[in-house]
């Protein structure tokens, strides 16, 4: 990556010295079918950008990542392109007043999901490109000023293939002779423009809304086109923008709405203005459960949200990314549970997205929401679990400690007063001072300024009459919040828990005293943070985490029980809670969970705690039984629910021992059978690699499975089969083709990582711990950013788990003081997983 970072000093110089009026960008992309030439495929790329210089006679530079130039002319002056253009700025000196700058470019297809990505579909030949750029990648496929504050209108013409189909971020105006020309956007940020072309499947519908009409588009590779479910992708499309339009008053601003899924994708999706861009694994080849579809609605309107905070107002540096993110995030679950038939999302947020937050915040590279962003590095890393579900959570709170309708009103001045335009955390401060009458710089102090995570713990004191004299709620952190928080009192009503007994309170300080709910009547379970209104690690007094312990599965409310389940992880995950009693408890009372989501993560959890957190002498007993409790519920789970489906699954993942793999074997055979399971091709899958895991399928059997599913993603799954067999030339070859070699797309890296690390084999990876720390600082300077992660978090030796790896890791930091800032925070994340995770077994080991 030498070359291509940008600070934020350097942004801040070149908005105040520049304004743009527009960009024209012509793309011709034939070049993306047939045999192409030797070496790196290219298409051309010809811009013309219109802007103006507060400083006539000054210089700047403009962007662009490419193998050439042919040819750069600024205010009709043509420049030598060897003399100007260094591989990721163009020169520009003697600016006027107004100014145009041409350049005639030849870039590169991208094979690792950023710029132009190019994917040839392997069950029919076909071709397909699609855009993807956050932070800092529309450089790769033309000239311009990548930074969020410099926004413009764009005009797009795309020449294409014949027979194929193309989209842009504005309306179609004609198509003549292979070139499709496209409507000028509204002022929008680099970032989002976006092109999508190929012989994509395609289905169109209409939303109205009185005299608004907005057509509407969704489109999949043609290999996808039986499974796609579009009429559930656009109900919840219309669903969303119902809600949207009454929440914030303002119409949405970019004409059509577009919604392609595309293939080897490395986000869930982008807010690309009037072309919102998916990964296509939210397009189901198997039957997939109640939790599938509720993400993917959730993906889908958190995108839309953006279409206002992001698209319409935007961030003016990488600093108040959560501007836009984490309003997305809440929006997206607020948006969900009352527009849609997904009304329990809240739960989800909870259990899942906020264990997401609680992980991050605890990291050392922890950071406030609004963060330090320095350059496009620290940008890249910031799209984290903070700036996405911590932002989130505040927000949510914010909602609680304002109103609901000081929260709208304040987003809707926000919209009409900076449409189009870029803001900080000031602007948005300012318009909810206004509509909620609260000190909001004081609490951004609090909760959007700084990081951490506080931990609230009830400390109950009781009477002669055995009644609560006193409840005291006791915050631990190194920054004490105002909190706005419920605590709930439960009791066992017919071997149920529920509540009786409920107060909302503000809680400050290291103590705060819950006056309401003084003498009520002694409770078995005290829930802190009951209906999750603010952010923070729960803890349990004594008795009440004594009740859990035999009766978590008897808590009625499905928000308060995935609140339950949240806390007792963050407690295991912090060496309070025996990792082995974590997993006795999902064996216990995993069965009798009735949100399928919930049960989801807690498999994840299960895992996490069999493979990262229980002491290695321990680590066999408890693998087999997590396998027998698996297969107990898969047994006993209704034939065809998707209870069964989710425990068919896990027994797959968890599954070790010889009568195990030989049931699997039975199940991808057909000897074997559960009544109401549908072994398709998915769960086929899934039900394989855990064969090829403990070589009980080889090459030919994972090639036979491959000819069965010869697409697309059969291909992804037998690369992470292959990857997956027990043997040392398997490893070195895995390790070779995604450390050594660039060949291998983003997709295929992926799955090559995913199939490399298995927890039973690790004697045989750790010899490459140390290979580890010998190959990541030259992946990191020859390889994209999005490879440099993949390879650095993936392959970090975190199955060793051991004082001798923490050792390694430590070394490898004090050698490196001067290593990319990006990257030493990766190295310094894994490494605090595995300190907490030795933390962890130590706690395990004493049990």
């Amino acid at each position: 990556m030498p070359g291509e970072n940008l600070s934020r000093d350097e942004a801040r110089e070149r908005a105040a010295l520049l304004s743009v009026d527009g960009y024209d960008v012509v793309l011709d992309v034939r070049s993306a079918v047939g045999e192409g030439e030797a070496g790196q495929r290219t298409f051309r790329s010809v811009t013309t950008i219109r802007f103006r210089c507060s400083e006539p006679g000054a210089g700047t530079f403009a962007d662009l990542v490419a193998p050439s130039v042919t040819a750069v002319t600024l205010n009709g002056r043509e420049l030598d392109p060897a003399a100007v253009f260094d591989g990721a700025r163009i020169t520009l000196d003697g600016l006027a007043e107004e100014n145009v700058l041409t350049v005639d470019a030849q870039c590169a297809y991208s094979r690792t999901g950023e710029g132009l990505h190019r994917f040839v579909d392997p069950e029919d030949g076909e071709v397909y490109l699609y855009t993807q750029y956050e932070p800092a990648d529309a450089r790769r496929v033309f000239a311009n000023f990548e930074q969020p504050d410099l926004k413009a209108p764009f005009r797009f013409a795309v020449t294409a293939p014949e027979g194929w189909t193309v989209w842009s971020n504005g309306a179609e105006e004609s198509r003549d002779g292979g070139v499709w020309r496209f409507a000028e956007t509204r002022p929008v940020s680099t970032y989002i423009t976006c092109v999508v072309a190929g012989p994509y499947h395609h289905v169109t519908d209409t939303y109205r809304r009185g005299d608004l009409e907005i057509p509407l588009g969704a489109m999949c590779r043609k290999g996808l086109a039986k499974h796609f479910d579009a009429d559930d992708v656009f109900l919840v499309t219309k669903q969303g923008l119902d809600f949207f339009h009454d929440a914030f008053d303002y119409p949405y601003p970019f004409g059509k709405y577009d919604q392609a899924f595309v293939p080897e994708y490395n986000l869930g999706a982008m807010e690309n203005p009037g072309l919102v861009t998916f990964r296509e694994e939210y397009i189901y080849r198997g039957k997939v459960t109640r939790a599938a579809y509720e993400r993917r609605a959730n993906v889908v309107l958190h995108e839309m949200a953006h279409m206002w905070f992001g698209d319409l107002v935007t961030m003016k540096w990488w600093d108040d990314l959560w501007l836009k993110e984490s309003f997305a995030d809440f929006m997206g679950t607020f948006s969900m549970v009352e527009a849609t038939r997904f009304t329990n999302g809240w739960t989800t947020f909870a259990n899942n997205r906020k264990a997401w937050a609680y992980r991050a915040d605890q990291l050392p590279s922890t950071h406030p929401v609004t963060a330090d962003i320095r350059d496009l590095e620290d940008a890249k890393l910031n799209f984290d679990g903070i700036t996405y579900a911590k932002g989130a959570s505040v927000l949510k709170q914010l909602v609680a400690y304002a109103g609901r309708e000081a929260f709208l009103e304040g987003a809707r001045r926000y919209f009409k007063r900076h449409a189009y335009g870029n803001t900080t955390l000031d602007d948005l401060l300012a318009v909810l001072e206004e509509t909620s009458g609260r000190d909001m710089k004081a609490w951004s102090r609090s909760w959007l300024e700084t990081s951490g995570v506080n931990a609230l713990t009830p400390v109950p004191s009781y009477g002669a009459d055995g009644r609560l004299a006193e409840l005291a709620v006791e915050q631990q952190g190194a920054e004490l919040r105002p909190h706005r928080a419920a605590v709930g009192l439960y009791r066992l009503e017919d071997g149920a828990l529920v509540r009786y007994a409920r107060a909302e309170t503000d809680i400050t300080g290291a103590r705060t005293v819950v006056d309401e709910l003084a003498g009520a009547e002694r409770p078995a379970l005290i829930l802190v943070n009951d209906e999750d209104l603010t952010y923070c690690k729960v803890r349990f007094d004594a008795e009440s985490l004594a009740v859990l312990r035999e009766h978590l599965g008897a808590v009625a409310d499905p928000l308060a029980r995935a609140l339950c389940w949240s806390a007792l992880w963050n407690m295991t995950r912090d060496a309070l809670l025996p990792a082995r009693d974590f997993v006795a408890l999902v064996l216990r009372f995993a069965g009798r969970e009735s949100d399928i989501g919930v049960l989801q993560m807690l498999h994840a959890w299960a895992r996490t705690a069999l493979t990262h957190y229980t002491a290695p002498g321990w680590r066999a007993e408890g693998a087999a039984a997590l396998a027998e409790g698996a297969l107990r519920e898969l047994r006993a789970a209704e034939p065809g629910s998707e209870q069964q489906l989710t425990w068919a699954r896990f027994f797959a993942a968890v599954a070790s021992a010889d009568e195990h793999m030989a049931f699997l074997e039975g199940l991808l055979a057909g000897t074997a059978a559960v009544e109401g399971l549908d072994v398709d091709q998915e769960l086929r899958w899934a039900l394989l690699e855990p064969l090829a895991a403990h070589g009980r399928a080889d090459e030919a059997a994972i090639a036979a499975e491959l000819a069965r599913d010869d697409t697309a993603s059969g291909k992804r799954h037998q690369v992470r089969c292959l990857a997956a067999r027990p043997s040392a030339a398997v490893k070195a070859q895995a390790w070779a083709q995604v450390v050594e070699s660039d060949q291998l797309s983003n997709a295929l890296v992926e799955a090559t990582i995913a199939g490399f690390a298995q927890a039973s084999q690790r004697e045989l990876i750790a010899p490459y711990a140390s290979k580890y720390f010998d190959a990541i600082e030259r992946v990191w300077a020859e390889r994209s950013i999005q490879i440099g992660m993949d390879v650095v978090q993936g392959l970090f030796p975190s199955l060793q788990g051991d004082q001798a790896t923490l050792a390694a890791t430590d070394a490898w930091l004090t050698a490196h003081a001067e290593a990319a800032p990006a990257l030493r925070r990766l190295v310094l994340e894994a490494r605090d997983d595995l300190a907490r995770a030795l933390r962890a077994q130590d706690r395990d080991a004493s049990a």
